[in-house]
C-alpha cells in the first residue's frame, strides 16, 4: 500500500463517520493517527457528547470487531479478561473469553472502576496479550481500546494510575458542539425514537484488518530526519525539568510522539516528518503523563498551557 492509498483510505473512514457524527473533525483525525500508528486513545468529556456513539461509528467504518465494557465500581479483572472453567464432561479446564478478546475495545467510563481491575488492561495495552492461570493468550494484532472517562463526577471515581495513563497515545478532550453544530445535532437526531446505531446511518466498514495492516507498514516509507528526532527528544527532556512539573515525560512518550508524527505526515500525502507534525500533536499526548508542581497548582496553572509554552520554547530544526 503507498502513502496515496493511506490518505485515500483516510478520507474514506471520515467520510463514513461524517455520516452519523456531526463536528468533532479533529477527534476523528486524532483517532485516525492513533489507529495508523497502533495508539490507544482516551477521550475525556461531558456526558452528552457523544463519545461512546463515536467510538461505535469509527470502528463500523473499520470493519473491526467490536467489544465493550462498561466499567463499574463492582467489575472484576476476570469480567475484563475472561476465566478457565473446568468442563465436567471433558473433565479439563476450557478458557471463556472476556470482552477483550476483540479488535477494537471501548472502556466506557473507566475510570469508574478500582485500580486492580483497571490494571487488567495493562498487559493488553502494552504487549497485546493477557496471561490467565499462568497462560498467555495473544490478542488481535489491531487490538486498539478506546477509553471514555467524564470530567465532571468526582464521586465514586477512581483516578487512573500514571502506569495505565503512558499507555495511552493521546488524551483528547471533547467539548460541547458549536451552536451551528448543535442545531445540525438536534436536525439528525430529533426525530429519531430509540438508541442510536452506526447501521442507522449507513455506515459501512470501508477496510478490514489486513488492509489496516498494510496502511501500518507503509508508514516506515515516512522519514524521520535525525534533528526531528533529536527535536522530540528535548521536548520530553524538557517536561522534565521544569520547575512548574513534578512529573516529566517518560522515553516512551517520545517513542510514541515519533509514531504519531509519522502517520499525522503519511494522513497528509507526505512522505516525510515536519516540526508542525510533532507541534499538532505534543498536547494531546503529554497532556495526561504530567503532573503539576504543588506551587504551580497554587497558581492555578493548566498543563496545556505550559504544554504549549514548552513547544514554544523549545528549539525546533528548519
Amino acid at each position: 500500500m503507498t502513502l496515496n492509498d493511506v490518505r485515500e483510505l483516510a478520507r474514506n473512514i471520515r467520510e463514513q463517520v461524517s455520516k452519523a457524527v456531526v463536528g468533532q473533525t479533529e477527534t476523528v483525525d486524532h483517532l485516525l493517527i492513533a489507529l495508523m500508528s497502533q495508539g490507544h486513545v482516551l477521550l475525556e468529556g461531558p456526558p452528552g457528547t457523544a463519545k461512546t456513539f463515536l467510538a461505535q461509528c469509527f470502528s463500523a467504518a473499520l470493519g473491526l470487531e467490536f467489544g465493550r465494557i462498561q466499567f463499574t465500581p463492582d467489575l472484576l479483572p476476570g469480567d475484563i479478561l475472561g476465566s478457565n472453567l473446568f468442563n465436567f464432561q471433558t473433565s479439563e479446564f476450557t478458557l471463556t473469553r472476556g470482552p477483550i478478546f476483540c479488535e477494537m475495545l471501548l472502556a466506557d467510563e473507566i475510570n469508574r472502576t478500582p485500580p486492580k481491575t483497571q490494571a487488567a488492561l495493562l498487559e493488553a495495552m502494552q504487549e497485546r496479550r493477557v496471561t490467565l492461570d499462568g497462560e498467555t493468550h495473544a490478542l488481535a494484532d489491531r487490538f486498539m481500546v478506546v477509553a471514555t472517562q467524564n470530567p465532571i463526577e468526582n464521586q465514586g471515581v477512581y483516578p487512573l494510575p500514571e502506569a495505565q495513563l503512558d499507555r495511552f497515545l493521546f488524551k483528547l478532550l471533547v467539548d460541547y458542539p458549536s451552536a451551528e453544530e448543535e442545531i445540525a445535532i438536534v436536525s439528525r437526531f430529533g426525530d429519531r425514537q430509540g438508541p442510536q446505531r452506526a447501521a442507522d446511518f449507513g455506515i459501512k466498514a470501508v477496510t478490514d484488518a489486513s488492509k489496516l495492516a498494510a496502511a501500518s507498514a507503509a508508514l516506515s516509507n515516512v522519514t524521520v530526519a535525525a534533528e526531528i528526532t533529536e527535536y522530540i527528544v528535548r521536548l520530553i527532556r524538557a517536561t522534565r525539568e521544569n520547575a512548574d512539573l513534578s512529573s516529566g515525560a517518560s522515553p516512551r512518550a517520545a517513542v510514541l510522539l515519533a509514531n504519531a508524527a509519522r502517520a499525522r505526515a503519511a494522513l497528509e500525502g507526505r512522505d516525510y516528518v515536519i516540526p508542525d507534525d510533532v507541534k499538532a500533536l505534543s498536547v494531546a499526548v503529554l497532556r495526561h503523563r504530567l503532573m503539576l508542581s504543588p506551587a504551580a497548582e497554587i497558581e492555578g496553572r493548566e498543563i496545556e498551557t505550559l504544554v504549549s509554552d514548552l513547544v514554544e520554547n523549545t528549539e525546533a530544526p528548519r
